[in-house]
């Protein structure tokens, strides 16, 4: 009796389980209908920018700007790892985290740079990896607003623009699709983005253009904002692909869940039929015992 009640506990903790690992599941799967409408939603106007860019830096030819400026090489790089605030999302952070690392310790200017960290779930391994962290952004959270994002891009140029730092790279997940997404190392400073990259490889006929007030001039305002809106688009790609793994994790716990219960009802089964065969054969014998 005692172990048939065993079972049937454990198979109404399972279900409590899977019925908590399904709701988690629907809001994974809500939020990131959300995420994903705001990741694309800005790619248009990043991709936008980008081509408007490469279009002026071909027509200004050879630009110098601060944040296309290579500095010392001897200067350490700031690194950006961003991870998530909570865990139940697979090997997400393990991902990124497993990134981050094999960058940093591969670079001798990423180690002797500053490192921060965007997103708790990061803290405690590296930690554990002996990684002291220049800063921690905890501000940006399911919904990162522009305006925090425009700070912190803000400051990046700044210490770029200085020579405080040589480069600053961002350690974060890409968005590709629903089924891909990959840890990435950017290049944020100095800046070149693909637009740029085709605007320094070949190209066909040269095409004039007259720009009031000139192109040097509005790369000096179009290229401050094409930076913030990489670091826009890595922080809502990271959080679309965050819910993404959410998703996926808590819909292989609630099917684990399934047959985990369908397994402890067969057991269970199997206990109370040996039960009820034991209670038949003792009243049967003791019936032939009183003759």
């Amino acid at each position: 009796m005692g172990k048939s009640r065993e079972i049937k506990n454990r198979i109404k903790a399972v279900k409590n389980i899977q019925r908590i690992t399904r709701t988690m599941q629907m809001i994974a799967t809500s939020k990131f209908a959300k995420a994903q409408q705001a990741a694309t939603a800005s790619k248009p106007y990043t991709r936008g920018l980008f081509d408007l860019v490469a279009q002026l830096a071909g027509a200004a030819g050879e630009i110098e700007h601060p944040l296309l400026a290579t500095h010392d090489q001897s200067k350490p790089e700031l690194t950006l790892v961003i991870a998530s605030d909570r865990g139940l999302c697979g090997p997400y952070n393990a991902n990124i985290i497993r990134t981050a690392l094999h960058h940093i310790k591969g670079s001798e200017k990423a180690k002797a740079g500053p490192v921060e960290l965007a997103g708790k779930k990061g803290l405690t391994p590296f930690k554990f990896n002996g990684i002291e962290l220049a800063a921690y952004h905890a501000q940006f959270g399911d919904k990162p607003g522009y305006a925090d994002v425009e700070a912190l891009a803000n400051r990046y140029m700044e210490m770029f623009g200085s020579g405080e730092v040589s480069a600053v790279r961002i350690v974060s997940m890409k968005y590709f699709s629903a089924g891909k997404q990959t840890p990435d190392v950017l290049q944020l400073l100095p800046f070149k983005s693909e637009a740029m990259a085709l605007a320094d490889g070949p190209a066909g006929p040269a095409t004039l253009y007259e720009f009031t007030p000139d192109a040097e001039e509005l790369l000096g305002a179009l290229l401050p904002a094409a930076v913030k809106a990489v670091l826009f688009q890595a922080f809502n790609d990271a959080i679309v692909s965050e819910h993404v793994a959410r998703m996926v994790a808590m819909k292989a716990a609630t099917d684990n869940a399934g047959k985990m219960g369908k397994a402890l009802k067969t057991k269970f089964n199997r206990a109370r039929q040996s039960q009820i065969t034991t209670e038949l054969t003792e009243i049967v014998s003791g019936a032939a015992a009183l003759g």
